[in-house]
This record gives C-alpha cells, sequence and structure tokens, in this order.
C-alpha cells in the first residue's frame, strides 16, 4: 500500500462503519496503523466540503465495514462520481473489504447484510467484473448447511451476467494503467455466468 500511493498523507473514508465504529475511531485506529510508515490520515468526514477534498486528495482510502452502508452514504453525499472522475484523473485509489467492493461493476456479490438501503447497487465500476472478497471455500468437514460462497455466487449468476472475482484471504488487485494483477500467494477462482468456475494464478489477468 505504502509503495502503491507514494505519498505521505491520504484521506481516509470511514464510512462502512465496521461493529458501528464511529468515523473518528474508525479514522483513529488507521491513522495508528499507518503512523510507523510517515504517513499522515485525515477522515474525509471532517472537512466542510467533501468533494473539493476529493479533488485535492494524494491518495484515498475506503476502509471495510457493511457495503450496503458505505455505498448509501456516498450516494446520499454525492461523491459517487466525484470519487470515480478523480481516480480517472490519477488519483490512487486503495480499498479494503467494503472499500474493494466498491471497485467492482456492482455491490451484488458482496457477503454483507443489507442493513441500509443504498439508492443504487451500482458501484465505482474501476473494474470489469465484480468482487467476492473474503472468499472462502467449501469445507467438506463443516456441519454447516447453509449455502457455499459458491453457490451463492451461483445464485447471482441467474439474474446477473458480469464475473465475480473470488478473493481469498491475503490477496490483492494492482490496478494500474489498464493493466489488472492479482496479488498474493494463493490463486482467486473466477466465476462466470454458465461457465464452470476457474483458477487464477496470480500475475495479469485479461477480461
Amino acid at each position: 500500500m505504502v509503495d502503491f500511493i507514494q505519498t505521505d498523507e491520504l484521506i481516509f473514508v470511514p464510512y462502512a462503519r465496521p461493529s458501528g465504529i464511529s468515523y473518528d475511531e474508525y479514522t483513529a485506529n488507521v491513522q495508528k496503523a499507518l503512523k510507523d510508515k510517515g504517513i499522515r490520515v485525515k477522515g474525509l468526514h471532517t472537512f466542510s466540503d467533501q468533494k473539493d477534498a476529493i479533488k485535492k486528495a494524494k491518495a484515498i482510502f475506503i476502509g471495510g465495514g457493511n457495503t450496503f452502508l458505505l455505498l448509501k452514504t456516498l450516494y446520499e453525499l454525492d461523491l459517487v462520481s466525484e470519487i470515480k472522475s478523480a481516480v480517472a484523473s490519477g488519483l490512487r485509489y486503495v480499498g479494503t473489504s467494503a472499500g474493494s467492493n466498491l471497485t467492482g461493476l456492482t455491490i451484488g456479490t458482496t457477503n454483507d447484510m443489507p442493513i441500509v438501503y443504498p439508492p443504487s447497487f451500482e458501484a465505482l465500476q474501476f473494474l470489469p467484473f465484480n468482487l467476492n472478497p473474503h472468499y472462502l471455500d467449501p469445507d467438506p468437514n463443516s456441519t454447516h448447511k447453509g449455502e457455499t460462497r459458491e453457490t451463492r455466487i451461483q445464485e447471482f449468476h441467474q439474474f446477473n451476467s458480469q464475473a465475480v472475482l473470488g478473493l481469498r484471504e491475503g490477496s490483492w488487485l494492482h490496478v494500474e494503467h489498464g493493466q489488472i494483477e492479482l496479488k498474493g500467494e494463493l490463486s482467486a477462482r473466477l466465476f462466470q455466468q454458465g461457465k464452470d468456475p476457474i483458477e487464477l494464478n496470480p500475475g495479469q489477468l485479461q477480461f
């Protein structure tokens, strides 16, 4: 992350609020984590003009939590198009969990409960597919009787055509100059409508 953002300051977007944490607490946690890297962190919620803050930002980091709440808040603040424009102009974007869900076409493959209702499921659409972060493979020894992650994605594909990339824990996507690279030591699982899932090894991805 430090190598990617190439700056000593960033704006943090705390709107996903994991476990109901406050914006100030969430931002402070990120600042604590990045302090020894020499990176200053300021919460987007502290700016009186948030659109201007995004335009002037050196990097933006959207953290995890509830994806529905995150997207609803960004729509309410009219920041979705602002973030898309800024990133298109070169702003470095880092997203974890819910923040990475937003980089896909829609949030239809998030793992979260829909605790609030955003006006649209359409996301930032930096990627030509959807993501499923924290992807879990079926455990043959589990006594859990609910759907596996793979089953839920297959259900999604009954009504939606976009591909879904299941990212296992510890993996991430590096996107730059139109190139998408799977990073980390694990493969990712690609789901496409009407096709068998396939494993993609770390490296350049083609879509």
